[in-house]
């Protein structure tokens, strides 16, 4: 046999080493930092929810997820173990870092429409009619009226 043959199932054979060996780290670190969870600890579970750890049993957590509101979860569940200021910063909303030179950008697009000095004729408060009326439209608002439902032409 020659190794020219035999070279792609080697590297074949490698890279899967490799991406196994990466994907079982990942597994070994997400199981460490789901025992170390400890009452009181901020989590968000896979699903996306903010809860704070209550009780910790050997497979499952109870969780408070609002006050005076339980949930009893599978610890597989859990997919991060937040720090305290990040779970405040999140949740509650305490710690914001706002920047002074950082712009502050509006709810809506009013700040954009606005200027500084005011229209000639943004006195006029009255509304807009919006609607499309074309010559064909007008000529029929004069013509006979149109029928509605449960009218005919049958006599």
């Amino acid at each position: 046999m020659n190794i020219v043959t035999l070279l792609p199932f080697i590297v074949l054979i490698g890279a899967m080493f490799l991406m196994t060996r990466s994907a079982k780290k990942k597994q070994q670190a997400a199981a460490a930092m789901r025992n170390e969870m400890q009452p009181g600890t901020g989590i968000r579970t896979i699903g996306g929810m903010y809860a704070t750890v209550k009780e910790v049993h050997d497979d499952a957590v109870l969780l408070e997820v609002a006050p005076g509101v339980h949930a009893f979860y599978a610890k597989n569940a859990v997919g991060a173990v937040l720090e305290d200021d990040e779970y405040n910063r999140i949740v509650h909303g305490v710690g914001a870092d706002l920047k002074s030179d950082t712009p502050i950008v509006p709810d809506d697009a009013s700040s954009l429409t606005e200027t500084d000095e005011p229209a000639a004729d943004a006195s006029d408060d009255s509304p807009i009619d919006l609607g499309k009326k074309d010559a064909d439209t007008a000529s029929e608002d004069d013509a006979e009226p149109k029928k509605t439902d449960g009218e005919s032409d049958a006599k």
